[in-house]
């Protein structure tokens, strides 16, 4: 079927909105131009329907925010940019799993530097306190981290950091957050369900995690797990880094403690 002629008014109305949608998840209009090289005056006009981008810049724009030219005919929320190669993106899962990995708010998990705390899966009596970095990626929100060197150890795995290094995906439920997780070549995966804690400075995220070990291997694979954002304030996030590894439960920073309740069992 043809698609019904629009004018240029409706065209540029239609870029306008679809470009408001796109630069939500971005903290500041100006920041947004500058990564795109555009000049901010310009690009106010685009977002208000004034104006058409050159083709040049339409490309370099429709590169930056991951879809085509499309975007000046069909509302963003309706354009296919699914691969069949990636399996959150993927057509299929796209209304399912895709959605909720897409745009998570900065105001329901703010990108920056994060201290989690939990007790540890190789030792019961101890609890592992780490650091890792959430930030955006095109549409998406994904975190970065490293394993501590002493659970490593302790379970006869090398310590170099391309090992020890794992990533994930945050993706946003009805009541919190989710993050699938893994080690490189997916060598182990986590889930972790968070939801914000009441706190003063509302910078907490308490739930819990599973590790994915079958059930013969004894042991834990499922426990407690507080997130804190630190935001990227430099003196925070070298004092958290130097407090990383494993910790009695008397060492943890009380509020972790208090929320991680290490007197109770998990149910």
């Amino acid at each position: 079927m043809a698609r019904p002629s629009q004018s240029p008014a409706q065209l540029r109305g239609m870029f306008g909105e679809n470009l408001r949608k796109l630069s939500r998840k971005y903290p500041s209009i100006s920041d947004l131009a500058r990564r795109l090289g555009i000049n901010r005056t310009q690009f106010n006009r685009y977002l208000s329907g004034e104006s058409f981008p050159r083709p040049d810049v339409l490309a370099r724009m429709c590169e930056f925010f991951g879809v085509d030219a499309r975007v000046l005919l069909e509302p963003v929320d309706d354009l296919d940019t699914g691969s069949a190669d990636d399996p959150i993106a993927n057509p299929y899962l796209r209304n399912f799993v895709g959605t909720a990995a897409r745009e998570v708010p900065e105001d329901a998990f703010p990108s920056g530097f994060y201290r989690f705390s939990r007790r540890s899966f190789v030792n019961a009596d101890l609890f592992v306190v780490g650091l890792l970095l959430v930030r955006r990626d095109g549409r998406h929100t994904v975190l970065r981290g490293f394993e501590t060197k002493e659970a490593m150890r302790l379970q006869n795995l090398p310590t170099d950091p391309p090992t020890r290094e794992f990533r994930g995906l945050v993706m946003q439920q009805e009541k919190g957050i989710t993050i699938l997780a893994a080690r490189r070549n997916a060598m182990t995966g986590s889930f972790n369900y968070l939801s914000r804690a009441a706190s003063f400075q509302n910078n907490y995220w308490a739930g819990y995690v599973t590790r994915t070990v079958p059930e013969s291997e004894g042991g834990m694979r499922v426990t407690r797990l507080v997130y804190e954002h630190l935001g990227r304030r430099t003196g925070a996030v070298l004092a958290a880094a130097r407090g990383t590894g494993f910790k009695a439960a008397a060492e943890l920073e009380p509020f972790h403690r208090r929320l991680l309740r290490p007197e109770a069992e998990f149910s």
